[in-house]
């Protein structure tokens, strides 16, 4: 992994002068993407390995299929250095080339972004994005270049042939597809389900009513129908806040929705999880908000603001960063996905967590309960 973390700082560093170049396709994959790829394990000069225009179903062809054992497991369709990859026929394009010839993984890339879909799921091309990595400093500018790399790492030939990617990528997307399901049927129990449970407590006289009640209050649902995408912990009601205009504020309207539409499942995935640790850290007396750039967590309060605040989540297209009522100053060990946010505007949330994997979750759990525990 060293050449790639060295690899990673070149491209990082010369990246403004090659953008001054306007770089098309053909010398972004000579001068960023094939040795990023040779620093990853893969031969681009072995066609056993890696075969350079690999033909398509209709004609075409894909930049790049890296092979084990002769065999496509990754395509990668390269783009010029300035393509933004949020084109959706590009998106359907690649993913169906990968779909059609049974290969699992694909990744979309301009050099600088590299986007990895996983192409057998059962929903639209764009919805397929597993998890994107982004090299540009502007981008990941609080996230170490060990980080990425360990990021990147998960398409390497190593770990291709290791089938890392492909369990991840299972179990991210299963769990998404759980989670949506008992969601629906927290919002909705069918009466096998209430029956199920009643029986299931040794007191079969609980009303119905009684049940729906008290799943509501177990899952974080609110007496109202909820709004946005799906989640074990539904939303609670949202947000409402007064933005001043002259004299007169208006009444502007959140949800999650807003924060999740368009991130890789992976991201939505690590959000859910932070979302139900911090939800369970006291069971009904914690409370979240939906706000324009950020979820909070607080102590329950009629109104808009909530009362101490603990933590502060910004879903981003790469990481969850997360704004906690510590300060960076008094650790001993910080983690290495933490830094000094005490020149933010987080009230008193001093320490910024920048969480890209649920390894780097599990390592900020403890610091998150910390947080609460922390007097305002």
């Amino acid at each position: 992994m060293n050449e790639l973390i060295q690899t990673i700082e070149n491209v990082r560093a010369r990246l403004g002068a090659l953008r001054k170049h306007a770089l098309k396709e053909t010398p972004t994959r000579t001068i960023i993407i094939d040795p990023l790829l040779e620093a990853l394990g893969w031969d681009v000069r072995d066609p056993d390995e890696v075969e350079l225009e690999y033909p398509t179903v209709d004609g075409k062809s894909v930049d790049y299929a890296l092979k084990i054992n002769r065999k496509p497991v990754l395509l990668v369709e390269a783009k010029a250095l300035d393509d933004p990859l949020n084109d959706v026929k590009a998106i359907t394009q690649v993913v169906g080339y990968a779909a059609n010839d049974g290969i699992v993984w694909c990744v979309l890339t301009n050099g600088v972004n590299w986007k990895v879909y996983r192409s057998v799921e059962k929903c639209p091309a764009p919805d397929k994005l597993m998890y994107e990595v982004s090299l540009d400093p502007r981008d990941s500018e609080d996230i170490s270049v060990q980080d990425l790399a360990r990021q990147m790492w998960r398409i390497s030939r190593d770990e291709m042939a290791e089938g890392t990617l492909d369990r991840l990528g299972e179990q991210t997307f299963t769990d998404g597809k759980i989670r949506k399901g008992l969601d629906a049927i927290m919002r909705d129990p069918p009466r096998a389900f209430l029956n199920i449970l009643r029986k299931s407590t040794g007191d079969e006289s609980i009303p119905t009513q009684k049940i729906r009640d008290s799943l509501a209050r177990i899952c974080g649902k609110t007496a109202l129908p909820t709004q946005g995408v799906d989640s074990i912990h539904p939303p609670p009601p949202v947000s409402q806040i007064r933005q001043p205009t002259g004299r007169r504020a208006t009444q502007v309207s959140y949800d999650e929705s807003r924060h999740l539409a368009g991130k890789p499942q992976e991201v939505v995935e690590l959000y859910r999880a932070i979302d139900r640790f911090c939800l369970s850290l006291r069971p009904r007396a914690i409370e979240k908000r939906v706000l324009k750039i950020y979820v909070a967590y607080g102590c329950a309060a009629r109104g808009p603001r909530l009362k101490g605040t603990f933590c502060y989540t910004v879903i981003q297209q790469h990481s969850v960063v997360l704004y906690l009522r510590l300060k960076y100053a008094r650790m001993e060990q910080p983690p290495s996905c933490a830094r000094d946010a005490s020149s933010q505007r987080w009230g008193n949330c001093k320490l910024a967590l920048n969480i890209s994997s649920l390894a780097q979750f599990e390592e900020a759990a403890p610091l998150i309960r910390q947080s609460l525990e922390t007097p305002t």
